[in-house]
Formats: C-alpha cells, sequence, structure tokens
C-alpha cells in the first residue's frame, strides 16, 4: 500500500464500456460512430410518448461475457430501473439502467505490480443506456442523441485500488480483457470508454474511509494517473491543514494538471430510482450463462503465462505483446511458432523494439504493418548470421513495409551484406588508427568511448557494410599491441 505522508489513499473507479453493437440497447438505431449530428435517432431513444423499449438481446450477451471474464457471480433474475436525473444530453430526464438487482455482482480482477498479484473486487457489472453528447462553443451549447441509448456496460470496482499505478494497472488490464473478448474497441478517444474515480484519504493504517470526491473529465489512462496524484495531495494538503473535505464532483483540467468543483456530489437517493415499468424483469438460466462461458476466450494473463512457459518469454516481454492487442499477440505467437530456435529473445526484441517503433508511426499495431510471419523470422535470422547489422535491419524493415518486397530480395539488390572477413577488415581497420591519432591516444589513456568513434570511421570506409562487432574486437587487438 503506498503511503504519501503518512496518508494513505482510497480509490474506486467507476468505468464505462460502449458495447458495440449494430444497434441501441433499447431500439433498432445504427451505432455507428461520426455520422451526422442527430440522425441515428427514432421515438424510443428519444423518448416520446408512447414508444416503447425492446432490449437487444446481444448486449445482454456481451454483458453476461464481460461479467464472467471478471469472474462474477451472473443474477438469474435481474431487471431494469430508471434513474432520473435532468441534463440537456438525456432526452427523456432518465436513464435505463440497474439499481438494486444487477446483472451481475461480486467478481474480481488480479493486477500485477512488479511481480506481485494484487485483487481488486469488483462490485457490480451491469448494462444501462448512455447519454447524449454536449458539444460546447463560446456563447452557447450543441447536443448530439446519435449517442443516447447506445448499449453501456457500467464496472465498478470495490474501493481497494490505494495509487494511480494501482489504477493504471487496473485499467489496463480491465481493457485488454474487454478487447480480447471482443465486446468494444475500448477507444477513449470516440468515448467507447470512460473512467470516473472516487478518491478519499486516510491516516496510515486507519480502519474506516474518509470523505470521498469524485473525478470526471478524464480522457486518457495517463490523465487518470495524473488526477488521482493531485486530487491525493490536494486532500492531505486540506487535512493537514484541519480543513474539510467536501464531498464533491471535480472535473480534470488536463492544461493546468488540477482538479476544480463541478457540482456538490449526488446520492443513490437523489436519483429517485423506481423499476423499469416499461420492460419486465429478466431470468438468465444457467444453461444461457454456462453457454455464454463457453465462447471466452483466452484472457491476456492466462496467455502471459503461456507465452512464459511455452517461448521462455520474460514476464515485461509478454505482456508488452499481449496487452498490445488481441491481434499483435496472435500475430507474435506466428511469428514464434516460425522460429527453430528455441531462445525466442532476439525476434522478441525486434517485435516489441523496431516493429512496434514503425506501427506506432504509422498508427497500427504489429498486425496491421502487413509483414507475413515468415518474412520477420527470416529478417530477424539474417540478423543472427551476421549477414546484416541490426542498425541495417532497421532501415530493411521499413522498405519491406513499403514496398511489399522479401528482406532476402532487399538485402541482396542493395548489396548489404555485412563484411565480417578479419583480413579486409583489419586493413580498413589499420588505416583508422593511422589517421586519427588523437582518439588512439584518448583511448590508451582511459576514455573507452573513444573506440566508438574509431568503429565509426571504419563503418564509414566501408560505406556501413563492416560488422561493427568484429571491428571492435579488431581495434582493441590492435590498440593492446600499441
Amino acid at each position: 500500500m503506498s503511503i504519501y505522508s503518512g496518508y494513505e489513499a482510497v480509490i474506486g473507479l467507476e468505468v464505462h464500456i460502449q458495447l458495440k453493437t449494430k444497434t441501441k440497447a433499447f431500439c433498432g438505431c445504427s451505432t455507428e460512430f461520426g455520422r451526422e449530428p442527430n440522425s441515428q435517432v427514432c421515438p424510443v431513444c428519444l423518448g416520446f410518448p408512447g414508444a416503447l423499449p425492446v432490449l437487444n438481446r446481444l448486449a445482454l450477451e456481451y454483458a453476461v461475457k464481460v461479467a464472467l471474464a471478471l469472474n462474477c457471480k451472473i443474477q438469474e433474475f435481474t431487471k431494469f430501473d430508471r434513474k432520473n436525473y435532468f441534463y440537456p444530453d438525456l432526452p427523456k430526464n432518465y436513464q435505463i439502467s440497474q439499481f438494486d438487482l444487477p446483472l451481475s455482482k461480486d467478481g474480481f480482477l488480479d493486477i500485477y505490480l512488479q511481480g506481485k498479484a494484487k485483487r481488486i473486487g469488483i462490485r457490480r457489472v451491469h448494462l444501462e443506456e448512455d447519454a447524449g453528447k454536449l458539444i460546447h462553443k463560446e456563447d452557447f451549447s450543441l447536443v448530439d442523441f446519435n449517442r443516447a441509448g447506445i448499449p453501456l456496460l457500467e464496472i465498478v470496482s470495490e474501493p481497494q485500488i490505494n495509487s494511480p499505478q494501482e489504477a493504471y494497472e487496473y485499467l489496463s488490464t480491465l481493457k485488454s480483457i474487454v478487447q480480447y473478448l471482443d465486446v468494444s474497441d475500448c477507444d477513449m478517444e470516440k468515448g467507447s470508454l470512460r473512467c470516473d474515480a472516487n478518491i478519499s484519504v486516510r491516516e496510515a493504517g486507519a480502519e474506516g474511509l474518509g470523505t470521498k470526491t469524485e473525478v470526471k473529465n478524464m480522457n486518457s489512462f495517463k490523465s487518470v494517473k495524473e488526477a488521482l496524484g493531485f486530487e491525493i495531495e490536494r486532500q492531505i494538503e486540506l487535512l493537514k491543514q484541519d480543513k474539510k473535505i467536501i464531498q464533491e464532483t471535480r472535473l480534470w483540467d488536463a492544461e493546468k494538471l488540477e482538479t476544480f468543483s463541478m457540482r456538490t456530489k449526488e446520492e443513490s437517493k437523489d436519483y429517485r430510482y423506481f423499476p423499469e415499468p416499461d420492460l419486465p424483469p429478466f431470468i438468465i438460466s444457467k444453461d444461457k450463462i454456462e453457454s455464454i462461458r463457453m465462447t471466452i476466450p483466452e484472457l491476456p494473463y492466462q496467455k502471459i503465462q503461456r507465452f512464459m512457459n511455452e517461448y521462455g518469454l520474460s514476464e515485461y516481454d509478454a505482456k508488452v505483446i499481449v496487452f498490445s492487442s488481441k491481434d499483435d499477440a496472435i500475430y507474435a505467437e506466428e511469428c514464434m511458432k516460425r522460429l527453430d530456435s528455441s531462445d525466442k529473445k532476439p525476434l522478441v526484441n525486434f517485435l516489441i523494439g523496431p516493429m512496434m517503433s514503425e506501427a506506432n508511426n504509422r498508427n497500427c499495431g504489429i498486425s496491421g504493418l502487413g509483414i507475413p510471419a515468415e518474412e520477420v523470422v527470416s529478417l530477424v535470422q539474417h540478423v543472427q548470421r551476421q549477414d546484416i547489422s541490426y542498425l541495417t535491419a532497421k532501415s530493411v524493415l521499413k522498405e519491406v513495409i513499403d514496398t511489399s518486397q522479401s528482406p532476402t530480395k532487399i538485402i541482396k539488390d542493395k548489396n548489404l551484406i555485412q563484411i565480417s572477413d578479419s583480413n579486409a577488415l583489419t586493413k580498413l581497420v589499420d588505416e583508422v588508427i593511422k589517421e586519427n591519432p588523437k582518439s588512439v591516444q584518448d583511448y590508451l589513456s582511459g576514455k573507452s568511448n573513444a573506440i566508438m568513434f574509431l568503429v565509426g570511421q571504419v563503418m564509414k570506409k566501408s560505406n556501413g557494410k563492416a560488422n561493427p562487432k568484429i571491428v571492435q574486437e579488431i581495434i582493441k587487438g590492435r590498440l593492446s599491441n600499441a
């Protein structure tokens, strides 16, 4: 548990995830993102009198699937409720949600920090509908109801997170699980994943909970981490000054890197919940629950453990690959299977190094670069055989992506095979030593970095083809006899 100047933080997270169904939660309107404002609405999602909701079957199945993956108990008897509040982007002035009989409860999610596991309780996972979206201009606001009614999953953690870093790990793990289940794209830029945080602080070792604040408007995991850090320090400073912490909702300002008050915090009684009269209670049979359970794929931490056991990957390397995306993990495993060597480390280093760098530059995953797995393995093997240097391999990688040619063809056509012949390299080394007496003297006087300059000069003379490892060994041998 993280201790802050004699205090400790208690954090609970409420995560909202849009499910990627083709139609909304209670009507047949499209959920396609980016369409013209207010073009995907109907009397049901706009709350016209007499319009009746009908539950989206796939949304319910997706919700059960996520709840099962989070180790929750599925309630066979569940119902929907009206959550009443008044806001411009809520056309009905209420939201169809779940209150006292949610879809599921009592689950957990394990996170790992520095190799140690910590279990975070999941209080409930329930299904509801999303609100619309307000677009604020300088002197007025516009409302787009396209988002109103999109199926939304709310995942509420227990207040068992004790630091911003734990919150970051929780969110990263949760996002990865949901993406592996293929029920949401979890794109925070599109609003598919949103997070609110409840934070309080107390004296280290105390049992009770302090007064909590809720922080909203965090549009990235980095923002969540920064907002939590600021709010924890703000509350501690108030307690040190014997000032009262107000239970309120605060917004995160990403430019000023601080939170500011929005409104006093509502409680459940303020929403005047009552059962949704236009939807009957639902009974989810045990057979249905088990049939959905059978569709759950290998989840991220199961895959991480298997990669460590089957391919000898370190926990760090396995996490980078698996948490990148489900498609990237499948692609990486295909590459590893094609490599004959039992030592996968050089290949993995290339995947999470140059290839992920190229993928980030091109705004895709490594699986989206369009390189067949066998070509990646071929390129790494060229490096292992010392046909080309690692640096050359990175430039060849770019050309493979841009031209769709094989690494072998590019290396052959451009005559990139590096020089490893000791006799040829010794001749170049002798020339460089003769031409650079100052660097030679620097090396001999103890400036070990001077050797890299000499290696660089040999690389120049060879047009980048000299094997740098062999060059360095020859230089050291020559100068040790000087």
